[in-house]
């Protein structure tokens, strides 16, 4: 992804631009919303930690890629366990929404049944582009709907995901018509595994005893683990 000048775009240094703007702002009017995509507790650990001083932050948890179910459930219980003691979640009165976990959706969208090849790919490639993609899509459908004014993902701050896709599909997502009376949500431009963002969630999730999954979550990521 290239900037204006044919250059590569660092996604926190955007990020940090549109933080100095907005906190610019703060003083004459209430904080912006965001809805932020989360797949776990302990990568949006530090992401609130973060973000919760710019935004009204209500948490997105739409993850039907996670296998098997109890380990979905697993995974959620640990974020909301960690939002009830976690200071910047208790002072930012961060809000949470679950939507229903239903795994077919994540099978049709990344369609490997129709391409077994995808089943068996390194992460970070088609398979999980899609799976960023439909994740994301839900996300901002959600944001239009409930009048966001931004919308991002927990996603980037692993080393095992693609900022770059990631920030590709929002920027495209954010640029479509509004779901609701043609407004459409700003995509929050991020690369949150910067500035030793993974290692500060490694610290958090440390400090508050939370669980740590082994592998990405869906039943592909599981398997080449167990390689």
């Amino acid at each position: 992804m290239l900037n204006d000048k044919g250059q590569k775009i660092n996604f926190q240094k955007e990020l940090d631009k549109i933080l100095v703007h907005i906190s610019e702002k703060l003083n004459v009017g209430n904080k912006p919303s965001l809805l932020l995509h989360a797949c776990c507790g302990p990568c949006s650990s530090y992401v609130l930690e973060y973000l919760v001083q710019y935004f009204d932050i209500t948490v997105f948890y739409y993850n039907p890629n996670i296998y098997p179910e109890e380990e979905y459930r697993r995974r959620f219980d640990e974020l909301k366990k960690l939002y009830t003691r976690f200071p910047p979640a208790l002072e930012g009165k961060v809000q949470v929404v679950e939507k229903a976990y239903i795994p077919e959706e994540f099978y049709n969208a990344v369609g490997t049944r129709e391409e077994p090849a995808l089943a068996v790919e390194p992460e970070k490639g088609e398979r999980c582009r899609r799976c960023y993609e439909f994740r994301l899509k839900a996300s901002y459908e959600y944001a239009c709907q409930h009048n966001f004014d931004y919308f991002c993902t927990t996603l980037s701050i692993s080393p095992f995901k693609d900022a770059e896709k990631l920030n590709v599909i929002g920027e495209a997502l954010a640029a479509g018509v509004g779901m609701n009376a043609g407004k459409s949500p700003r995509w929050l431009t991020s690369d949150f595994k910067k500035n030793n963002g993974f290692k500060r969630s490694l610290e958090i999730s440390e400090e508050y005893g939370m669980y740590r999954q082994e592998y990405c979550g869906c039943i592909y990521s599981k398997n080449s683990r167990n390689l």
